[in-house]
C-alpha cells in the first residue's frame, strides 16, 4: 500500500461556516493518518469564492501561501497528479454533490456515496420518504414552503430541509410557537420539515460499514437528551466557536454521548433497522442513521448523516474503535471497497 495518493478534499465553495467545519474535521483526518510511508497525501482545499488551493497542510499559514486557482487550472493540476483515490471532506451540499460528480467525470474514484444519494439523504422530507417505503418507522410529518401553514397539532418538530448540526431546529409545545419557529427554520432553508415529535424514549446514532460486500453495523452511540430538561439536541451539543471565531468539536465525552453496550436489547434492533435504511438509499461504503426510540423500545428514524471524514472525532471511527477496529482499518476497509481489491488488499 506504500505511496497510495489519496487527495483529500476540503472546504466550501459554499459559506465560511462549512468551509472551517470541513477543515476542522480534515485536519484531525490528517493529523491521524499522516503515515507518509503508507499513504502519499495531497490537499484540494476549496474556499467560498471558488477558488482552489493545493497547501502542503491545513495550517493557516501554509493555506495562506498556497496558489489560488480556478475550477479549469485545478483540473488540470489534479489530472497530473496520479491521484488513486479522493477522500471526500466537505459537508455542504454542494461539495457533497457537485464535487464529487466532478470526479466521477474526471473517472477518480472517492470513498463515500454518490452525489445523487448524498443529495436525497441531504433532504430530509426525501430521505424519510425512502425509507419509509422500506418499511422503516418515520415520525409523521409535513413538507412545508413559505406561507404554508402547519397541520400537525404540537408538540412538533420544526427543522429546515436541508441543514446538519441541528441548526434551525426548534421544539414547538404549543400552536402558538409555529410562527417564530417557522422563521428560524426558514432561515437556513427554504423548505422546513414540521413533525411529530416521538416522546422519549433514547435518541441513537447507528454506523454501517461496508466490508467484503457485506453490511456490517457498528455500536450505537447515545445522545444525553431528558424528557424534561432536554427533550432534543442542538447546535451547541456538537459544535462550539471560540472567541476568535474557530470552530472545535463539542466536549467528545461521557456526559453529552457515549458508546452503548453492544449487548443492550436495542442495540441489534437498531442495526437491523439501519440496514434497511442502507439499502433502501442506495448507500456504499459506509452510512449513518440517527434514531429515536419511542418509551416502548421502537426506533423512529430521523435522518440520514452519509459521510465520514475519518477523523478520530467523528462518529463512525469513535464507533469502530469501540469494537476494535482501529482507524487505519477501517480506512483501509473503505479503500478496498473503493478500490480493486486484488490490487490493494488490508494489510
Amino acid at each position: 500500500m506504500s505511496g497510495l495518493r489519496i487527495l483529500h478534499l476540503v472546504g466550501s465553495a459554499y459559506n465560511d461556516f462549512y468551509c472551517d467545519l470541513s477543515r476542522l474535521y480534515a485536519q484531525d483526518c490528517l493529523t491521524a493518518t499522516a503515515e507518509r510511508s503508507r499513504y502519499d497525501f495531497q490537499i484540494a482545499y476549496v474556499t467560498p469564492d471558488r477558488q482552489w488551493r493545493f497547501p502542503i497542510s491545513l495550517s493557516p499559514e501554509d493555506i495562506s501561501v498556497a496558489k489560488p486557482m480556478n475550477l479549469f487550472d485545478a483540473i488540470e493540476l489534479i489530472t497530473a497528479q496520479n491521484i488513486d483515490l479522493v477522500l471526500p471532506q466537505m459537508f455542504c451540499i454542494p461539495g457533497m454533490t457537485h464535487y464529487r460528480a466532478l470526479f466521477d467525470l474526471l473517472k477518480i474514484p472517492y470513498i463515500g456515496n454518490t452525489p445523487d444519494i448524498m443529495a436525497i439523504a441531504a433532504h430530509k422530507a426525501r430521505a424519510k420518504a425512502i425509507v419509509n417505503a422500506a418499511g422503516v418507522k418515520v415520525p409523521h410529518g409535513e413538507l412545508l414552503r413559505q406561507g404554508d401553514i402547519p397541520t400537525i397539532t404540537p408538540p412538533a418538530i420544526i427543522k429546515p430541509a436541508s441543514s446538519d448540526n441541528s441548526l434551525g431546529v426548534v421544539l414547538v409545545k404549543d400552536v402558538t410557537e409555529y410562527d417564530a419557529a417557522l422563521k428560524t427554520a426558514f432561515a437556513y432553508a427554504s423548505e422546513v420539515v414540521v413533525e411529530k415529535f416521538i416522546e422519549l424514549g433514547r435518541e441513537v446514532r447507528c454506523g454501517i460499514i461496508v466490508k467484503d460486500g457485506e453490511l456490517v453495523g457498528l455500536p450505537l452511540e447515545e445522545y444525553l437528551v431528558d424528557p424534561d430538561e432536554k427533550p432534543i439536541r442542538s447546535y451547541a451539543d456538537k459544535l462550539q466557536q471560540t472567541d476568535d471565531g474557530n470552530l472545535l468539536f463539542a466536549a467528545k465525552d461521557n456526559h453529552k454521548s457515549w458508546i452503548v453496550d453492544p449487548n443492550d436489547p436495542i442495540t441489534q434492533k437498531v442495526q437491523q433497522v439501519a440496514k434497511e435504511c442502507h439499502r433502501a438509499l442506495g448507500c456504499r461504503h459506509y452510512s449513518l442513521f440517527d434514531f429515536r426510540i419511542d418509551p416502548q423500545g421502537e426506533p423512529w428514524f430521523l435522518e440520514a448523516g452519509l459521510y465520514c471524514s475519518f477523523a478520530p472525532k467523528s462518529v463512525i471511527p469513535s464507533m469502530a474503535k469501540a469494537v476494535g477496529i482501529s482507524l487505519h482499518e477501517l480506512l483501509m476497509t473503505a479503500i478496498n471497497e473503493t478500490l480493486d481489491k486484488n490490487k490493494f488488499n488490508l494489510q
